[in-house]
């Protein structure tokens, strides 16, 4: 087939997708919907993937999983780990490609749960530490001490729904002990963070920045207390990571490479070392980068093109009433129901899909409660990029727990709810005083997502 015939193909394929899309809505991902519920859910390909694409799929897929071993190794192309790092394989975080959880009190594997770390300036971003970078790294490899341990304590908070129904909420706070490298100092900051789930990120990154930018309201001028902006990262958008500080799914695969499981890539060349660790810390390297290009890129495309679960129960009684409320409430102001995606340069076949991811993709000020003082690029401590809600009734299938909110203090739905504030404020207030059956109706459907 001839470029232009193929083009011609692809533009026939997407329309024809754009007008199965609007039939139904279910179809989450558009075209790149899968119909499952398993625990497998979140790990398979979007269905309009070639032959020789679904090879590439499976390669990435099994370097996802793979532990990597220290370096020198005979496992040529998988060495490298550390010398300090959070986990040995992109997979120990996201398993099953899903959504991590904090650990309970006294676990000791912390997989999952990240801790971020900088220094506060006036204004602008924070700086990374002088003697632990800019992430906390909690293994290492034989020789080498781990930066520091994590203490996660927990304090109640109480309230009432509107009929006097009582819930008590979980706020967390972090301690590091056992500091491999001098003392944090005053002025340090920290941000915990659980993994999210990975299914859509093509999609996500094929929406157009141009649409994105046209739900910009930073100043909040048509007066709806909603005020969300975009995260620019020089020329490009912030799409990614809790508060939007990647571009894209490659730059986020070979950030979280380097700085989760400490394996350098063409993109990020340097181990994640602060200087201090630089001049005391001898270790191997597993090559300059320890992943070769056709590696990385397999893992990318993998990232890139796993599929979105469809809805279920979609015509339920309950869960079209949790829909309406959802508008009513205010809550798709941010999580917006529905985008379109366009052109992007490393696959056709991801344009011309009507999704619904359920976010603007925006950064939003979330009030104090959720603000854990660390800022990421421009992003201040409370805000907080929009995060998509597909897929998010099937963390319990695939993983086993209702953890939610970024660090994962939220025990379910409810909860994940009510700690929202700031340009969220009004809309969770209409949720805790409704009655039970529209709270309820409200959960059903966003379990059935």
């Amino acid at each position: 087939m001839t470029g232009l015939r193929f083009a011609a193909a692809m533009l026939a394929a997407s329309a024809a997708l754009v007008a199965q899309d609007a039939v139904d809505a279910s179809l989450l991902g558009g075209g790149g919907t899968v119909h499952d519920a398993s625990n497998n859910a979140f790990g398979l390909p979007v269905p309009f993937l070639s032959a020789a694409e679904r090879r590439a799929f499976a390669v990435g897929n099994s370097f996802f999983k793979q532990n990597w071993v220290i370096a020198p190794s005979s496992t040529a192309g998988r060495d490298g780990l550390g010398p300090l790092f959070n986990a040995r394989s992109c997979s120990s975080c996201h398993f099953r490609d899903g959504r991590s959880q904090p650990p309970i009190e006294g676990d000791v594997d912390r997989s999952g749960l990240l801790i971020r770390i900088g220094v506060r300036q006036p204004d602008g971003p924070d700086l990374p530490h002088p003697r632990y970078g800019g992430q906390i790294q909690d293994v290492a490899v034989p020789g080498v001490k781990p930066e520091a341990a994590v203490r996660i304590r927990t304090a109640a908070v109480s309230g009432r729904y509107g009929d006097g129904e009582p819930f008590e909420l979980r706020a967390p706070t972090y301690e590091l002990t056992e500091l491999g490298y001098g003392e944090l100092g005053d002025d340090a900051v920290l941000g915990a963070r659980v993994a999210p789930q990975m299914i859509g990120l093509g999609l996500l990154e094929a929406i157009p920045a141009a649409a994105i930018l046209a739900r910009e309201d930073a100043d909040d001028r048509d007066g709806d207390g909603v005020s969300g902006r975009a995260h620019r990262l020089g020329e490009r958008l912030g799409r990614f990571g809790w508060k939007a500080t990647q571009a894209t799914v490659e730059s986020q695969a070979a950030a979280a490479f380097v700085n989760d499981v400490g394996i350098t890539s063409a993109l990020e060349p340097d181990e994640a070392l602060s200087p201090l660790q630089h001049e005391q810390l001898t270790f191997a390297s597993g090559g300059a980068p320890e992943i070769g290009s056709r590696s990385f890129d397999r893992v990318v495309f993998y990232s890139r093109t796993l599929a979105v679960p469809a809805q279920r129960d979609a015509e339920e009684p309950q869960v079209r009433r949790g829909e309406q409320l959802f508008g009513a409430f205010g809550c798709a102001m941010c999580h917006v129901p529905e985008q379109h995606t366009g052109p992007v340069e490393w696959h056709p076949g991801f344009a011309g899909h009507t999704i619904r991811p359920f976010t603007d993709l925006l950064l939003h000020d979330l009030g104090e409660a959720l603000a854990d003082g660390k800022r990421d690029g421009d992003a201040a401590p409370a805000e907080w990029r929009t995060a998509p809600l597909w897929g998010i009734g099937l963390v319990p299938v695939v993983n086993g727990h209702t953890r939610y909110l970024h660090d994962g203090r939220a025990r379910d739905l409810a909860e994940a709810i009510l700690w929202h504030g700031g340009e969220a404020a009004a809309s969770k207030e209409r949720f805790r005083a409704a009655p039970r059956d529209d709270r309820a109706a409200l959960l059903a459907f966003l379990r059935s997502l």
